[in-house]
């Protein structure tokens, strides 16, 4: 197995990430190819499709062992699924599997030919393996059943961040800050309206606190 590219993000941690691809449409990506593997000719027809699937390393969950069953956050992390019924970071094999949109193939002079891609939940810098088109035909199955998943994901939270704060934040990087913190970054076992939590995005340090339905921002520091 060689890494063929890495993938370029504002997350620098993984809390706040979305828990699935596609879930906030608005977070951006730029995949970087190792040098080996810069040869345009590996792209060509690449840009006539609207998605692709990433296969990828969970480089920030490395574990001599594996167990059977985990503990999925979006259960409130005290019900155990077995590994294999969940999309858990623990795994036998440390590989992640992502749908993004393609926005755009950029040739640069010094990176070669990069992909700009939207909807990624990956850590920056996160080794990739491979990249596959997605194919609408065969990947979308619209009668699918999500087993224990079906159902768990909420309508997302009210998101206040007082004008002071959006202002810090920029215009350019408000509209992905609300629709992550809109999915609710916590644990879902965590309902402790008195507790700050803090995000890392974009160079930024995001605090807020939760009660109820509600998500204030408490503070923003670059």
């Amino acid at each position: 197995m060689q890494i063929i590219a890495r993938i370029h993000t504002d997350f620098k941690e993984k809390f706040g990430i979305p828990r699935q691809s596609g879930l906030v449409h608005e977070t951006r990506g730029v995949i970087v190819f190792e040098k080996s593997f810069r040869d345009p000719q590996a792209l060509r027809g690449i840009e006539g499709y609207s998605h692709l699937w990433l296969l990828w390393q969970f480089s920030e969950s490395h574990t001599d062992t594996w167990h059977a069953t985990v503990r999925p956050p979006r259960l409130g992390g005290n019900r155990r699924m077995g590994v294999f019924a969940t999309r858990s970071p623990f795994r036998p094999n440390p590989i992640g599997l992502s749908s993004v949109r393609l926005l755009e193939v950029r040739a640069t002079e010094d990176r070669g030919h990069v992909l700009v891609v939207a909807g990624a939940d990956l850590l920056d810098g996160t080794p990739i393996y491979d990249i596959k088109p997605y194919l609408p035909f065969t990947d979308s199955h619209p009668d699918a059943i999500a087993g224990f998943a079906d159902g768990v994901l909420a309508d997302g939270l009210r998101v206040v961040i007082p004008d002071d704060l959006a202002a810090r934040i920029g215009t350019e990087h408000l509209p992905t800050v609300r629709a992550l913190l809109q999915q609710d970054p916590r644990p879902s076992y965590q309902n402790d309206p008195t507790r700050i939590y803090g995000m890392s995005y974009a160079d930024m340090a995001i605090s807020f606190c939760v009660e109820g339905d509600t998500l204030t921002v408490t503070d923003v520091k670059a």
